[in-house]
C-alpha cells in the first residue's frame, strides 16, 4: 500500500516504515502526528482511491525522526552597469519523519 500525502506545499510518495525529510513540522524527537492531506492511496489489491480534492477520512500517521536543515543555497542578485551586487545564503529548516501507517477510513463511497 502507498498513498500520496501533501506537507508544507510538496508531494509526496510514501509507504509505511519509509523515511524522508519534508519542511519543518514543530515537534521532539518521538512525537506522533498525523498528516490529514491524503491525494491518493493505492491498495495491495490495486484499488485505487483517489480525492477531490483529498481522500475524505483517510490518514498518514507518523513520527518526528529529527530535525535538520538543508543544503545552503546562494541567492545572488546583479545589475550591470551600476555596480549593484549582493550575496545571500539560505538554509531551510527540514524535518524528518517516519510513516508509521496509513489508514484508512472503514466505508468509503465510491
Amino acid at each position: 500500500m502507498y498513498a500520496v500525502m501533501e506537507t508544507g506545499g510538496h508531494q509526496y510518495r510514501v509507504t509505511p516504515g519509509e523515511e524522508l525529510l519534508v519542511e519543518k513540522v514543530a515537534g521532539e524527537p518521538g512525537l506522533e502526528f498525523s498528516l490529514e492531506d491524503v491525494l491518493m492511496v493505492v491498495e495491495d489489491s490495486g484499488d485505487v482511491l483517489v480525492g477531490y480534492p483529498y481522500v475524505a477520512g483517510a490518514r498518514a500517521v507518523a513520527t518526528v525522526v529529527g530535525q535538520e536543515r538543508g543544503p545552503k543555497i546562494l541567492v545572488f542578485k546583479y545589475k550591470p552597469k551600476s555596480n549593484y551586487r549582493r550575496r545571500r545564503g539560505h538554509r531551510q529548516n527540514l524535518t524528518r519523519i517516519r510513516i508509521e501507517r496509513i489508514e484508512l477510513p472503514d466505508s468509503i463511497d465510491a
